[in-house]
């Protein structure tokens, strides 16, 4: 049996590592394009940041290591440009030439390299991605050599991690994001958080705009943007997105959406003998059952060791699990995590959903240290499922997204939630854990104990409703919503009739800090007779939301 995997770092050293277990007596060959088989790539951000400061740590195996404890034969600088199925060869062009080399079963791991979106002067030797250890070692160095400013075209993952390195070491960085705010697959009220974080850290943030031009320049570039501005830059780091990296595959008659790679449950692609894994394939939506690449590595890893046991225990190898999107970042002092569907995708796919939004402490709040996270939990209308997950907070962020992540795998329902038995002790968590709160709210809006209103419904609100604000005197008096009645939710049974009068037939929205009075405040005017509904996360969501909608709107005024 002779496995040849083509491409090596996530997913094809998984497989070829899980094959070496199976089979002692197969022939393992690994062809790697670039000189690093096995590295890091997710540290490269702090590489550069500085955190990391030995780049041989990036490293983590090499072709010798790799011969050592896995017989495994691997070919660094080996590309393969083209598939014969029928032949079940591979051409390879190597250090010593091009050659031939035939296969058992074949594995396709070749990843995605960096999209190149139409900006004229991309070609600037200033101009770098950050995908490889090379390039990695490339921006350290400019740093180095004294760079002081620096844009970062793309503030999803790695462009948000590349601004916050960059200015970890001192540089004037300006990060540049084509869509409304930066990490695309959050929430805005969630991304607004996460923008003033990286404001507070001193990041010029730039969002809704695109990058035209990168003008050359004798001492440094000139990035001119589509708003008409421009940003002087000693390095451009160009974090676009990715694509699939399969233009040479193609050819072999492989069958592709959009450039990424179609396989079945076990990794099969359309030709015999051939599978596939890692970003440049096509993963099953867990939530939506849409298909789409997944740039993550703990999907790839996953992957390849699957499609490992499907070629060498068929009868016994389980399916490859449909993606959800799992993934954490860190902004300053900030942790944001998602997991399963957003709302754009949710809506896209035709399901509906209620959104849940709380602000609940990530430990005891009696113990020293207490502060808020914002959480954000879409659930299937008809029966709570829950559909998706995000976070935003200093601490405890990853161990809750983690537990949803969990949930949504098992297709638990917010009342599943409730009952989940969780590790508490005053420094870690609360008796009733914020995962538990999902669960209780979940249950009372789909019961219809809780009626909920939006962030983004407070224009029509404003005309159509009272709005009653039931903090205390002292919050009212840093901020409210013009027009609210501010009647503290303690004093509501007493001066119900100021209510009433107020209302004058209107619906209330009632709202409070971050929901919990406001639903108390609700339930009283339920019972008393009003059509009711409570601000979902309440004033600081309401404050996220009018603070995005007020950037938008900046932005289009700037270009009429």
């Amino acid at each position: 049996m002779r496995l040849v995997i083509v491409g090596g770092v996530a997913g094809g050293m998984s497989a070829a590592a899980r094959a070496r277990r199976l089979d002692e007596h197969a022939e393992i060959i690994v062809l790697e394009r670039g000189p690093y088989v096995s590295f890091a790539n997710c540290g490269l951000p702090y590489y550069v940041g500085g955190e990391i400061t030995d780049r041989d740590s990036l490293l983590l195996h090499t072709p010798e290591t790799l011969k050592s404890s896995l017989n495994l034969d691997v070919r660094i600088n080996h590309d393969v440009t083209a598939i014969d199925a029928d032949a079940k060869t591979v051409t390879v062009t190597t250090p010593d030439g091009v050659e031939a080399l035939s296969y058992d079963s074949l594995v396709l791991s070749p990843g995605a390299s960096a999209a190149r979106p139409p900006i004229a002067g991309l070609d600037s030797p200033r101009v770098s991605t950050l995908r490889t250890v090379d390039d990695a070692t490339t921006l350290a160095g400019a740093v180095d050599g004294g760079a002081t400013t620096a844009v970062v075209l793309g503030a999803g993952f790695i462009g948000l991690e590349a601004a916050e390195g960059l200015a970890h070491r001192g540089l004037e960085v300006t990060l540049v994001e084509a869509f409304d705010h930066v990490l695309p697959p959050l929430e805005t009220e969630m991304a607004q958080l996460v923008s003033a974080e990286l404001a507070r850290l001193g990041i010029d943030v730039r969002e809704g705009v695109l990058a035209k031009e990168i003008e050359h320049g004798a001492a440094h570039d000139t990035v001119v943007l589509s708003d008409g501005s421009q940003v002087e830059a000693d390095i451009v780091v160009l974090s676009a997105g990715v694509r699939p990296d399969t233009s040479s595959m193609q050819d072999a008659g492989i069958e592709t959406d959009r450039g990424a790679i179609l396989v079945d449950e076990h990794g099969r692609t359309n030709l015999t003998d051939v599978y596939a894994v890692g970003d440049a394939t096509v993963s099953v939506d867990g939530v939506t059952g849409v298909k789409r690449p997944v740039a993550l590595a703990g999907p790839a890893n996953r992957a390849g060791r699957l499609v490992a046991d499907f070629i060498f225990q068929p009868e016994t190898a389980r399916e490859i699990p449909s993606a959800l999107g799992t993934a954490i970042v860190r902004a300053g002092n900030l942790t944001a995590a998602m997991t399963g569907a957003n709302r754009k995708a949710l809506a896209d796919a035709g399901i509906e959903f209620h959104t849940l939004h709380l602000h609940p402490a990530q430990h005891a709040g009696y113990f020293p240290g207490a502060e808020s996270i914002a959480m954000l939990v879409h659930i299937r209308a008809e029966d709570g499922l829950v559909l998706g997950a995000q976070a935003v907070g200093r601490e405890g962020v990853d161990k809750r997204i983690d537990v949803l992540a969990t949930a949504i795998r098992n297709r638990m329902v917010a009342e599943d939630l409730m009952d989940l038995d969780l590790s508490y002790s005053p420094p870690y968590g609360q008796a009733k854990d914020p995962v538990n709160l999902v669960g209780m709210i979940g249950e009372n809006v789909l019961n219809g104990t809780l009626k909920l209103w939006y962030a983004d419904e407070i224009e029509q609100v404003a005309q159509t409703a009272l709005l009653l604000d039931v903090r205390s005197d002292a919050e009212v008096a840093q901020g409210s919503i013009p027009g609210a009645l501010a009647i503290p939710h303690t004093e509501l049974r007493e001066r119900i009739d100021e209510v009433r009068e107020a209302a004058a037939g209107r619906p209330v929205r009632v709202f409070c800090a971050a929901g919990q009075r406001s639903h108390l405040a609700h339930r009283v005017l339920i019972q008393e007779g009003f059509d009711s509904a409570s601000l979902s996360g309440g004033w600081n969501t309401l404050v996220a939301v009018l603070t995005a909608m007020q950037a938008a709107a900046a932005r289009q005024t700037s270009t009429v």
